[in-house]
């Protein structure tokens, strides 16, 4: 029955309107000249009829009492099919108002959609107008809901955004719309009296707060936090209430990705000088982009040397962009981008494998190091590319360090162990690189076969002046003896620095006392000069690219 009511609903809905009235009019044509017909007929042959039926007198017209008896048809005909036109359009109108409902709001929360959210802040921008007040809109993104999503479930995943909704509803003040984007992003939006900036803020804390609250579904604990974006604006003469929702929009975005920059779980305001970072940003992730398909990105070279005897005992590739736009750019700025972009496995393979032709012609006691991303690590297959690397390369696995930092063991211990444990089995070194920063336990020093440790620079530069400094250096060496773990010192930039640090051991060491890293062909050249270059082949040809050496 519920099924046929429906599909008599949708026909309905689905009919031309020119055809429903149409048929409207007839219904409501034959009504009325039923009505017409009865009136102008009913009185006399009602009439004979009753002194007929009463008196025995005379006979009714027997054509006047047949029309008489059609007319009364048609009259309950009429009446019945405009009772159920009635009930036709109550359905329809019924039907709409849902389709209007689905078509604006979210069906998971309830908040409005993408769609209707535009409309609606250009209302409250109106609004707003006419009592000389402001907008402010914030974007919510939950933090890492996609991992939480992952570990508890999609069933659990939607209850989290469900009860985001309504904790956000719960905290909004009445002039105000609350909107899910989709996925894990939310926008509301109010108004408020001039110079209210700081119960804006206020309620942003709330929000912030109130998202933290661990949420609880199916016997399952989730716990997430949100990145806030607030921008204000009101109307003006110049820009249009749906131009200014717009631009709220859009701004509100690029605060909320500064919350993030800056830790998550926090609220950011929207600044003018945004706008320049974001553009700032789209360049660098397209030159990055086309810079790998360009051969910009080249391997340099800091050296490592033996603190006692002074002598080189290897390099350490950094990785560094030739940009022909932004000259040369450190990878403190790309790299972070290209892990966002998932770009870094790319780019990172395509660096190991010059270096490694780049060192084949150094002397064979001279070892590489190279640094792999955390994302690098949760890549299964990544020991089995490197190894296929080192073979191609023709490059002995013994000569190879790669360099893991310490904040990588959080991410998952369980992964980081098989991919040390298959990189170890090849003969390739491990090195624990930024120690002390990453608040690494004894216990996992003792269970990852590391093979050296290295002192975050941070504690070497300032180990002349920092008693703190001193004594973390002093820690990490006594650690790295009762261990049997060599150690290399990061940030040797001063003679002072070097003579404190040799009264704690026998250390390899790099920094910039020792020079500057160096290209390619500038480490070529400084070890053919001491004797550290094995015979090149004549067909072989240097693997830096050409942008590198014109640089």
């Amino acid at each position: 029955m519920a099924k046929a009511e429906h599909d008599r609903t949708e026909a309905v809905g689905h009919e031309p309107p020119l055809q429903r009235a149409e048929r409207d009019l007839v219904a409501l044509g034959i009504l009325v000249a039923a009505i017409f017909l009865f009136v102008g007929t009913g009185s006399t042959v009602l009439t004979g009829i009753a002194r007929s039926w009463i008196y025995g007198v005379g006979s009714p017209d027997v054509l006047l009492t047949n029309a008489l008896i059609l007319n009364i048809a048609l009259l309950i005909f009429g009446w019945r099919r405009y009772a159920e036109l009635q009930t036709e359009i109550a359905e329809r109108r019924k039907a709409e108002e849902s389709a209007t409902r689905l078509a604006r709001t979210d069906a998971l929360t309830g908040c409005l959609n993408r769609r209707s959210l535009d409309d609606a802040i250009a209302q409250l921008v109106d609004a707003a107008a006419q009592c000389s007040e402001a907008v402010a809109v914030m974007m919510i993104d939950l933090d890492k809901f996609k991992r939480s999503n992952d570990l508890l479930g999609h069933k659990v995943g939607d209850a989290v955004l469900v009860e985001t909704a309504r904790r956000i509803e719960a905290l909004m003040p009445t002039r105000s719309v609350v909107a899910r984007l989709g996925g894990d992003e939310f926008v509301c939006a109010l108004i408020f009296a001039p110079g209210g900036e700081s119960a804006v803020e206020r309620l942003a804390v709330r929000i912030n707060d109130g998202l933290a609250e661990p949420i609880i579904s199916g016997g399952l604990r989730a716990e997430v936090t949100a990145s806030i974006g607030i921008a204000v604006g009101a109307s003006s003469a110049l820009h249009s209430a749906n131009q200014v929702a717009q631009d709220l929009l859009h701004r509100a975005d690029l605060a909320m990705y500064q919350a993030k920059r800056r830790g998550r779980n926090r609220f950011a305001w929207f600044e003018p000088t945004m706008e320049k970072e974001l553009r700032f940003r789209s360049e660098l992730e397209q030159g990055i982009r086309d810079g790998l398909k360009r051969g910009e990105f080249v391997p340099y070279y800091e050296k490592q040397i033996d603190l006692e005897s002074g002598e080189i005992t290897g390099f350490e590739m950094l990785a560094r962009w030739l940009s022909p736009r932004h000259g040369m750019v450190s990878p403190e700025v790309f790299i972070p981008v290209a892990e966002e972009i998932g770009l870094i496995a790319e780019l990172s393979e395509a660096l190991i494998t010059m270096a490694l032709e780049d060192a084949k012609v150094w002397d064979s006691s001279l070892t590489l190091s190279v640094n792999i991303s955390p994302l690098q690590l949760r890549d299964p297959w990544f020991a089995q590319r490197l190894l296929k690397m080192l073979v191609a390369a023709n490059f002995p696995p013994t000569r190879l360090e790669i360099e893991i930092t310490e904040t990588c063991l959080h991410e998952n211990i369980a992964v980081v162990r098989s991919l040390i444990t298959s990189l170890k089995n090849q003969g390739i070194r491990i090195s624990l690189d930024d120690f002390g920063t990453g608040y690494s336990s004894l216990a996992q020093l003792r269970t990852l076969p590391f093979d050296r440790i290295k002192i975050d620079r941070s504690f070497v530069s300032s180990l002349a002046r920092s008693a703190d400094s001193a004594s973390i250096v002093e820690a990490i060496s006594s650690l790295g003896r009762g261990m049997a773990l060599p150690i290399t010192a990061e940030g040797i930039e001063s003679a002072e620095v070097l003579s404190a640090l040799r009264r704690f051991g026998n250390f390899k060491g790099q920094g910039y006392l020792y020079g500057q890293p160096a290209s390619a062909e500038d480490v070529k050249r400084e070890l053919a000069e001491q004797g550290l270059l094995v015979a090149t082949p004549k067909d072989e040809t240097p693997s830096t690219p050409p942008s590198a050496l014109s640089a």
